[in-house]
Order: structure tokens, then C-alpha cells, then sequence
């Protein structure tokens, strides 16, 4: 995004109560929230903020399925209706718009089973999402092309509580509103290699050390091996990164037109009319940035899915690398044997539409006050675990 060093943002001599590394969506967030309870904080990143996995332009926000309800479906509900008073804070603090429009998404049914699965779930959405959204099986969608309706023979599911909001917009608000704030010092070009056993200080690249109340890392696929190493455990990894690529295209498409999704594939409007297609998920790659010919297939599979973006160029391709942890759910609080040092990493596709929210538990873990019930699911303890069950041991470091 352009953000140039410049000795910090309201910097000080004195440690800082909180360290946060990685200056992503997550980081971001967790910053302006430990700010705004009065927190002083130091954000380190070793690029530009939102120059990771954030720094792309899908920003879609959409629900786990309203089946089997269970308390991190929860956390993503509450994550995802709060958003949009978070949004609007935001918006009134820096006079920024992140461009956020609840549009709601169709979902094609390609089968007599898939109609009957969607049927039975209305009555889940209607008791887990509450009155005020609705999950609803359609014959066909309300726009011709919208999608292309030999896609959904057995007709569509149209829920409103799927939003989007722009990307770029969010980070650039987020950096305004931490930009503002005396507690806050903004540190780039530099990474955190390694945290004191203790918790109470970070190493960072540049050499020096960095004393501190408590360090949370934040920072993307770069958080696994800090969190194992502030456990002292060696073995199997607690998470790796997986590639995906986007496309951008100038479609001059109706801004209030829902998401579509199907099959892996996204396709959502945007508030200018441009129409962003994602994602691919690599699990094997040589270059982390490179669009290649699985963008073409993903934009051509795009395009049967919407015929109202057939014609429309493509402005831009994306490609970069998200951090998934030993599995979907965000690895998330205090370190097992290391309580001051803190997790936000992971969730993998879910943690741009929760981040806000994983902020708030962060938040709390330091301060000491109440926050959000943690899912089990996701905390480093579960994590660990897992990783352990999957087939290699987890030792603790002498």
C-alpha cells in the first residue's frame, strides 16, 4: 500500500504493552482494537501492510452452513453481522469508505439431491441465523445470467446474510484509523525471527530486540514455526501455506447483484461494477506470486458460471499465499507454556470476514477482561493436538 517507515506512528521509548506482528487484515485489526482499550502498541511488518495474502480483491464475507450448528459457527455469525457496524465506525473515524454492501449470494443446484439437502436447511438457517436473514430455494435466479440457469436445473438457493466489502479499502481505513492513534508505532521492514521463551520480548531482523508485555503473531504463514517455537515443540507443522490466484474484471456489473458460488468458484461485484473471480488453492507451487494457466481455467469457469461477464476483460490477476493451519479453523490465543505470547493465525478463507472479531479474544487475553467465548476448535492447544494425530509426534524441547 505504499506506506512509507518513518520512525513509527506515535512512537515512544517505552516497551510497548503489546507487540503485533504482521500488518495484514488480522494485524490490522488487532492493532486498532488493543489501541482503542488503551493498549500501547507495536506493529512490525516486513513489507508493505496488506502486502500478503490481505492484499487481494475477492473480500467476499459468506456463512458456514446453517446445518449442524456449533459454537464456531457461532463466532462466524456473530463475526459477520458485527462487521457491518465495525465498517461503519471505521468509515466515520476516517471519513474512508470500504465500500461494504450485505448483497447476499446464490448458490446453483445441480441436482434433485442438492434441492432436497437446501429445502431441509432453510429451517436451520431460520432457527441458527435468527429472523432477520433468510436462506430460501428458488427455481430460478431473479437476473437472467446471474446465473446462467443450465448451471442450476433444479434451481438456486438465495441467502442474504452474505456481504462483501473491498479489500483495499478496509486496509486502507484500518491503517487510517491506527494512524491517528498516539499509542500506536508503526515499524516496517522488519520481521520478528523468534520470541523469548518468556514471552516478554521479540527478537526482530533487523538485530535488535524488542522488550514487551505480550507479542502476538499475526503474520501469515510466518506465524507456524514462531507459535512451535514459543510452545518448544519440534516435529510436525502446526500449519503451511496454500496458494491462490484471482482475477479482477472491468464488467461495469450492477453493484447490488448478489455473490455467486459454485463449485470453488467465486464471482462477486463490486461497488465500481468490477468483478472479482477466485480462487484457486495450491498446495504445491514454485512461485507465490506467479498467475498462471489455472487463473485461465478459473476465469473461463467463471465466466459459463455468469454469462454477464463473458466479454468482460480482465484489469488484473492476483496471486499470493494463505496461511491454514493443521486445519480450516483460526489457531487462535494464548501459547501453551508461553502465555504471553499470543496467536492470531490461520483460518484459512474465514479469517478476513472474523478477523475483527479474533481481535476482540486477543484483546481480551491481554487486558484481562471478558471477550468473545474461544471455540475450542480453535485454540493452539486443539491445534497441537492435531497436528500430533497426524501421524508424526510433537516433542517439547529440552
Amino acid at each position: 500500500m505504499g506506506v512509507a517507515d518513518s520512525g513509527g506512528i506515535g512512537g515512544g521509548q517505552a516497551a510497548p504493552d503489546l507487540l503485533v506482528a504482521g500488518a495484514g487484515v488480522a494485524g490490522l485489526w488487532l492493532t486498532v482494537k488493543a489501541a482503542r482499550a488503551g493498549l500501547k502498541v507495536m506493529l512490525v511488518e516486513a513489507g508493505n501492510p496488506g502486502s500478503g495474502a490481505s492484499g487481494g480483491f475477492l473480500g467476499a464475507l459468506m456463512p458456514h452452513g446453517p446445518e449442524r450448528w456449533n459454537d464456531k459457527k457461532q463466532f462466524q455469525l456473530q463475526a459477520l453481522i458485527d462487521l457491518e457496524d465495525e465498517v461503519a465506525r471505521l468509515e466515520s473515524e476516517t471519513g474512508l469508505q470500504c465500500l461494504y454492501r450485505r448483497s447476499g449470494r446464490i448458490l446453483p443446484l445441480s441436482s434433485e439431491r442438492a434441492r432436497t439437502e437446501a429445502l431441509s436447511r432453510a429451517a436451520d438457517a431460520q432457527a441458527n441465523w435468527g429472523p432477520r436473514f433468510a436462506w430460501e430455494v428458488r427455481h430460478a435466479a431473479d437476473i437472467g445470467g446471474w446465473p446462467d440457469m443450465l448451471r442450476a436445473p433444479h434451481g438456486v438457493v438465495h441467502e442474504t446474510l452474505s456481504a462483501r466489502v473491498s479489500p483495499p479499502g478496509l486496509l486502507g481505513a484500518l491503517l487510517a484509523s491506527l494512524g491517528a492513534m498516539a499509542n500506536v508505532e508503526l515499524r516496517l521492514g522488519v520481521a520478528v525471527t523468534g520470541v523469548l521463551p518468556e514471552g516478554k520480548a521479540a527478537r526482530l531482523s533487523d538485530g535488535s530486540t524488542v522488550g514487551c508485555g505480550h507479542v502476538a503473531l499475526a503474520n501469515g504463514v510466518d506465524a507456524f514455526p514462531l507459535i512451535a517455537q514459543a510452545a518448544g515443540l519440534s516435529g510436525s507443522p502446526l500449519g503451511s501455506g496454500v496458494k491462490g490466484q484471482a482475477a479482477l474484471l472491468d464488467a461495469g456489473a450492477a453493484p447490488e447483484l448478489p455473490l455467486v458460488f459454485d463449485d470453488g468458484v467465486y464471482v462477486i461485484v463490486h461497488e465500481n461494477g468490477a468483478v472479482a473471480i477466485g480462487s484457486t488453492s495450491e498446495r504445491d507451487y514454485d512461485d507465490p506470486v506467479a498467475t498462471d494457466t489455472q487463473l485461465d481455467d478459473l476465469v473461463a469457469r467463471a465466466r459459463a458460471l455468469c454469462p454477464l461477464i463473458r466479454e468482460a476483460p480482465v484489469l488484473r490477476r492476483w496471486a499470493g499465499v494463505r496461511p491454514r493451519g493443521v486445519g480450516p479453523d483460526p489457531m487462535l490465543g494464548p501459547v501453551p507454556g508461553a502465555p504471553n505470547v499470543l496467536a492470531m493465525a490461520g483460518g484459512f478463507k474465514t479469517s478476513f470476514g472474523i478477523a475483527h472479531r479474533m481481535a476482540d479474544c486477543v484483546v481480551a487475553a491481554v487486558t484481562g477482561t471478558a471477550g468473545p467465548d474461544l471455540p475450542e476448535s480453535f485454540t493452539v492447544a486443539h491445534h497441537i493436538a492435531k497436528a500430533a494425530r497426524g501421524g508424526k509426534t510433537l516433542k517439547a524441547r529440552d
